[in-house]
């Protein structure tokens, strides 16, 4: 079985309700699309902690090695990793009680997509937060 997305309205409210999202891969090059997104993503008022062991800070928010040390409520845990190795990012969106696994466009996992679906989250494959954000029209967090 193949997992789907959630329809356009569930995306709205997803997009809508989170706050704070997790950015697993989120890269100091400004040449990245990970550090282009995480920008954007700021510049309409989310709070975006990257996780990357490799960076202090990137974008003036301090770096996490891992999603487990992150301490605050995460809404979305986005993700620009490659595909195999989604699995272990799942079980740690569980374990800090995300509410939703968001995989960027070309990103997709089934087993991760289940491991999230049964620890309660919404699941998000092969879409790019950005360009969701845009085109659902969602109105910037102030």
């Amino acid at each position: 079985m193949f997992h789907i997305n959630p329809s356009d309205k569930e995306l709205y409210q997803i997009l809508t309700q989170s706050k704070v999202i997790a950015m697993v891969g989120a890269s100091a090059n400004p040449d990245k699309t990970s550090h282009g997104i995480m920008k954007k993503l700021q510049s309409v008022g989310y709070k975006v902690i990257p996780i990357n062991p490799n960076e202090k800070e990137i974008l003036g928010e301090p770096c996490y090695a891992s999603l487990l040390d992150v301490k605050e409520k995460v809404g979305i845990v986005n993700v620009f990793r490659k595909p195999e190795t989604i699995v272990p990012i799942a079980k740690d969106a569980v374990s800090i009680k995300a509410q939703t696994l968001w995989l960027q466009s070309g990103i997709i996992n089934e087993e991760a997509a289940k491991i999230a679906l049964q620890g309660g989250l919404h699941v998000v494959m092969d879409a790019c937060i950005g360009v969701m954000h845009a085109f659902l029209n969602v109105p910037n967090h102030d």
